[in-house]
């Protein structure tokens, strides 16, 4: 099998690319559609910089076939805001510290938006649990953790996009 012609909806607008089957879906959105807010840190899946949604779900955009996310509803973390107006959830890390050199957040963000779309309103061990697969190696989480629970409050108030 050789390169082939796929679509993408990315962020809600629809791109065609030129893919080969080796290729990620990660390399598609960087390099290819140009959006370079998900992050390539560790190329293993250990990390979780490079997560996005897939229809709703959030996957490692580093470890999935390219080929595999044609014509589905893909969601970066440039996906969250609405033009220049931050996601609640943007707002709430910035707000509360949970973002220190940013390297992590697109994937931290992401993970947040999927947890709190299945459950509005997390204990902290349940934030624990779902960002068990994102790094960050400048904090302690405990401000991410603080972020993600005040983006839940902010969201329950009708601050929320979808």
């Amino acid at each position: 099998m050789g390169k082939e012609i796929a679509d993408f909806i990315i962020n809600g607008t629809k791109y065609e690319e030129i893919i080969e089957p080796h290729m990620l879906l990660v390399d598609v959105i960087r390099d290819k559609i140009g959006l370079t807010g998900t992050k390539i840190a560790c190329w293993a899946g250990d990390c979780g910089a490079c997560t996005v949604l897939i229809d709703g779900l959030p996957i490692l955009s580093c470890l999935t076939l390219a080929v595999t996310a044609k014509g589905k509803n893909i969601t970066t973390v440039e996906g969250l805001a609405d033009g220049h107006e931050l996601h609640p959830i943007q707002k709430a890390y910035e707000e509360k510290g949970g973002v220190q050199c940013g390297y992590c957040s697109p994937g931290m963000l992401m993970s947040t938006k999927y947890l709190l779309d299945e459950n509005p309103n997390p204990t902290r061990e349940e934030i624990g649990e779902a960002l068990a697969g994102n790094l960050c190696r400048c904090t302690g989480y405990v401000k991410i953790v603080d972020s993600v629970e005040y983006a839940a409050e902010i969201m329950e108030k009708g601050g929320t996009k979808q």
